[in-house]
């Protein structure tokens, strides 16, 4: 585990943060946590599939997340990458499942591969909820440790090639942190 608890971005109508993580030897997961105080403002981080009414394209009112790693890697809620047969581009970020209500949302999230050594900012924007362009940074050393730290729970089963899987759930052979 590591120990994130990143606010990043609030004011009166809406908040945004970055809570549980966890680390594994392929990549890592992370919990993004949205509150609204504001009528119409919908806290899901469903990206493309969040799209609705008679044009299908709310993309300026979505709440847009994304993580860029020190080498300049990103990746967002807002493209939905799909892996190729060779492995998908990395960083490559993929949605876990979210639940929630009108007025909350808490989203998972996998990323592969371990960010590089240095920063790792966590980055948002919500138009609608008058959340500008927000990016906070920790030091990616602290995931980096948590994934050697990871415990081996089924010993001699080989770690997978790749650090995803077409369903995009972690793929982390049999490691857990």
């Amino acid at each position: 585990m590591v120990a994130i608890e990143l606010v990043l971005a609030r004011n009166e109508r809406a908040a945004v943060y970055v809570g549980r993580c966890a680390a594994y030897p392929a990549g890592f997961e992370f919990e993004v946590r949205v509150v609204v105080v504001a009528a119409g403002l919908d806290p899901s981080l469903n990206g493309p599939y969040a799209r609705r009414g008679g044009d299908g394209n709310n993309y300026d009112e979505m709440l847009r997340f994304g993580i860029e790693f020190a080498d300049g890697g990103r990746a967002t809620n807002v493209r939905h990458q799909t892996p190729r047969d060779d492995g998908p581009v990395a960083p490559y970020m993929r949605g876990m499942g979210g639940r929630g209500s009108p007025t909350s949302w808490n989203q998972g999230f996998w990323v592969w591969p371990l960010p590089p050594p240095g920063a790792l900012a966590f980055v948002c924007e919500w138009p609608a909820a008058d959340i500008a362009h927000t990016r906070v940074e920790i030091d990616a050393q602290a995931v980096i440790d948590a994934a050697g730290r990871a415990t081996v729970v089924f010993p001699g089963q080989p770690e997978p090639e790749r650090g995803w899987t077409s369903s995009g759930g972690a793929s982390f052979g049999g490691s857990m942190s």
